[in-house]
């Protein structure tokens, strides 16, 4: 490849990291040991709120009254375009029933999981719509029991967007617990609550964390990373269009990616002119953000053609991708590697995080190399059944014996001996692996 960087990243993601996994460690252990009243006294020490942990009916009521009408209706719009792209998900998923050999069936059956917790992150930012991406398409799936937890804010309670959002989506119960306090807790079934089959949404590198030891004992959607955004444009895109929407994804977090691929030069040049004074006009606190993630993470990536692009964004796996380029259908054919495809000017990444109907809980850190984000399906177990009738049964038990004792596994092999010598009395089989 003839590659070339316009601008280099000098540090990555996981640069100058803290080993946080000992305190998680430590803190799900306490928890798991000590049960609720440990959960409240690390509650007390990172959230400092002492108020509800599992939010009433009318403490509930209460916080939708806050919202105002219009906020309501964006949010109901986002929750009708998640729900409707959640179940046309969900009906690609079947039943099926296929004769494998005359006399057996095998099947496979679509089973929801009983327990869903779902995690809204609500610290810097109040994340409605992870409260609309989590319980929206667990509610889709059919899980019986959903819990949205949510960092409560000292004095004031989980943000009442996030309440109203997590009601009106489908959850059972709302927590007002942040961090891995709260992550434990939907674990553990603290509170009177089921233990949680699934843990899903995103978080800190502490939630994360939390939820990478659990996994095994529960399901997660996927490990997660800094959220990343990568940019194909060519000559026809614009290069204000394009600033702006790498400048919107760097407000994530200060070590959140953005890197744009272009085979354009003056368009890089033109990005990179604008992007900083874009930057200086965000308020404070992304701001700060914003300008850590384009000045050590950001890269611009300079190559010799469309396709050198293309492989340049695969081997990049980015959680989000986006291309402002000529011929989408081509792109969209050719891309492989990514958590979100945006194609075309006239959506952006910003559309998917909040409304558009696609999710926005991602894979991260080249994840899409070898995974998809948030769907329905991954609130669904895909189980197989099988029954036979006896003659149907005959030329499996055969199979089975003679690749059991090839496999040394003797056990295994009399398994289908004494169903042979029981269906089939008289009968002399071969039932050894030799020729």
């Amino acid at each position: 490849m003839t590659r070339e960087y316009l601008k280099t990243a000098t540090l990555t993601p996981s640069s100058g990291a803290s080993d946080v996994h000992d305190i998680v460690q430590g803190i799900l252990s306490d928890i798991e040991q000590g049960g609720d009243a440990k959960a409240l006294e690390y509650a007390a020490k990172f959230d400092k709120y002492d108020g509800s942990v599992l939010l009433s009916d009318d403490e509930i009521q209460a916080a939708i009254a806050l919202v105002p009408e219009k906020i309501k209706r964006d949010i109901d719009f986002s929750h009708d375009n998640v729900r409707r792209f959640a179940e046309a998900q969900k009906a690609t998923l079947r039943d099926i029933e296929i004769e494998v050999v005359p006399g057996l069936i095998a099947g496979q059956k679509t089973i929801p999981v009983d327990a869903a917790g779902c995690y809204v992150p609500g610290g810097r930012y109040s994340h409605i719509a992870s409260a609309i991406m989590t319980v929206t398409t667990a509610k889709v799936a059919g899980c019986k029991h959903i819990v949205a937890c949510s960092p409560p804010r000292p004095g004031v309670g989980v943000a009442p967007a996030i309440i109203y959002a997590a009601h009106v989506c489908g959850a059972d119960k709302i927590m007002a617990m942040g961090g891995v306090q709260g992550v434990a807790a939907m674990t553990f079934g603290l509170f009177g609550l089921p233990k949680a089959n699934i843990l899903v949404g995103p978080g800190n590198q502490f939630v994360a964390e939390a939820k990478r030891i659990l996994f095994g004992r529960v399901g997660i959607d996927m490990f997660a990373g800094p959220t990343d955004s990568l940019i194909l444009a060519d000559k026809t895109a614009d290069p204000m269009v394009v600033a702006v929407d790498l400048v919107g994804q760097a407000e994530h977090g200060y070590n959140s990616p953005v890197w744009l691929v272009t085979d354009d030069r003056p368009l890089a040049e033109e990005v990179m002119r604008i992007v900083p004074s874009l930057i200086d006009d965000l308020p404070d606190t992304n701001r700060d953000n914003a300008a850590a993630a384009w000045r050590d993470y950001a890269e611009v990536i300079l190559c010799s053609d469309r396709k050198e692009m293309a492989a340049t964004s695969d081997e990049y796996a980015p959680e989000h991708l986006t291309v402002q380029a000529q011929d989408l259908d081509w792109w969209l054919e050719r891309l492989a590697c990514y958590g979100s495809l945006f194609l075309g000017e006239e959506t952006t990444v910003a559309f998917g995080d909040k409304a558009s109907g696609t999710n926005h809980v991602l894979p991260t850190s080249r994840a899409a190399t070898y995974t998809g984000g948030l769907s329905v399906h991954k609130y669904m177990k895909i189980v197989t059944w099988q029954r036979a009738t006896r003659d149907g049964a005959k030329p499996i038990a055969l199979a089975t014996a003679r690749i059991s004792r090839l496999e040394g596994m003797e056990g295994h092999a009399r398994s289908a001996d004494i169903r042979l010598a029981k269906y089939f009395p008289g009968e002399n089989f071969d039932l050894t692996a030799e020729e």
